[in-house]
């Protein structure tokens, strides 16, 4: 791992921002990238979100980019540019909750605080035999490991206990014939290991249909930018939103992008329906070539629109789901029928 063995601070946080739900492998290149653009609290302060986001694009949940961008900016421009030392006001910072503290305390600092993310929880639920879900049973897998945590070198600790969590004792098909603590491991003993950790029982995750339209003036596309309190805020996409009961897909398109952007448009042909898996729910997107109309274009659903040349569709951060259209977006006007 590319940050592994690293002192300076502002590397061991971002891992560790990086890693929050995201799988190591997905994670090396992006860091390495990263690093390379941003050195540093200030190259990210000082960049345009749309540049940080972009960077960011396909590692999902992006409320972390712009969290570590805002807490950056802080460090930069009201701390002189100095990440702080203070424990609490290092906890202040946005985007910093109990896990990213003590990892990067811990790590970085060598300061004496267990780190408690998914891996540590499914570990210590099997040497325990936790009877409750990891996440009802907090309080006792900290008692646990403030006991165990190593005093001389705590970070090499938690990391160890998340490596060990993430490699050995995985969620399906530990492996528990090559596990260093299998000697005290309640679970391994008592042949219960696939029965911890207690699970919560998961709700059914919902479906969502989508229709959006990619609106053409000429040979120019319009997007719109998304609110930063939504969802994937801050990346650029197509507009549209969900389809009603009962409502034609067409129909959804027009009646979005009105509510968007103010404008009416002509819906000239579907592009693709494409179909994407978020954490938390899937989506059915399907898109239509749309020929402008009239109307004086305005942020009323989005925080920003611009008119864009296809070719300048890379240059901005758009959700993955939205990625999946562009080999079907052509280099001219299609609608040639509705063309004025």
């Amino acid at each position: 791992m590319p940050w592994r063995g690293e002192s300076d601070i502002y590397k061991i946080w971002l891992s560790e921002v990086m890693l929050q739900q995201t799988q190591v492998n997905t994670v090396k290149p992006y860091y390495i990238r990263w690093i390379k653009r941003f050195p540093n609290p200030k190259s990210v302060a000082i960049a345009k979100e749309d540049e940080v986001l972009k960077m960011w694009e396909g590692l999902g949940y992006y409320l972390r980019a712009r969290n570590f961008k805002s807490a950056c900016e802080w460090i930069y421009y009201e701390n002189n540019n100095e990440i702080p030392k203070d424990s609490s006001l290092f906890l202040s910072l946005k985007g910093v909750g109990d896990y990213i503290h003590a990892a990067v305390r811990s790590i970085g600092l060598n300061e004496v605080i267990p780190v408690i993310d998914g891996n540590v929880k499914r570990v210590v639920a099997r040497l325990l035999e936790l009877n409750k879900p990891p996440s009802k049973d907090v309080k006792t897998i900290k008692t646990f490991l403030n006991e165990k945590i190593s005093k001389k070198s705590p970070g090499d600790f938690n990391q160890a206990i998340m490596d060990l969590g993430s490699t050995i004792c995985k969620p399906r098909k530990p492996l528990c014939s090559t596990c260093c603590v299998s000697s005290f491991c309640s679970a391994y003993d008592n042949n219960t290991v696939n029965n911890f950790p207690v699970r919560v029982q998961k709700r059914k995750i919902p479906h969502q249909k989508i229709a959006v339209g990619i609106i053409w003036k000429n040979n120019k596309i319009l997007v719109s930018k998304r609110k930063s309190s939504a969802m994937l805020g801050g990346l650029w996409e197509f507009p549209g939103g969900k389809i009603n009961k009962n409502e034609a897909p067409e129909n959804c398109v027009l009646r979005e992008i009105k509510e968007e952007l103010n404008i009416d448009v002509s819906v000239f042909q579907k592009v693709k329906t494409i179909k994407h898996a978020y954490s938390h729910f899937t989506i059915e997107l399907t898109a239509y070539h749309c020929q402008y109309t009239r109307g004086i274009p305005k942020a009323l659903g989005c925080s920003d629109f611009k008119w864009i040349l296809p070719s300048q569709i890379s240059s901005l951060p758009f959700p993955k789901a939205n990625h999946k259209l562009f080999n079907k977006i052509p280099e001219k006007n299609p609608c040639t029928s509705f063309a004025q």
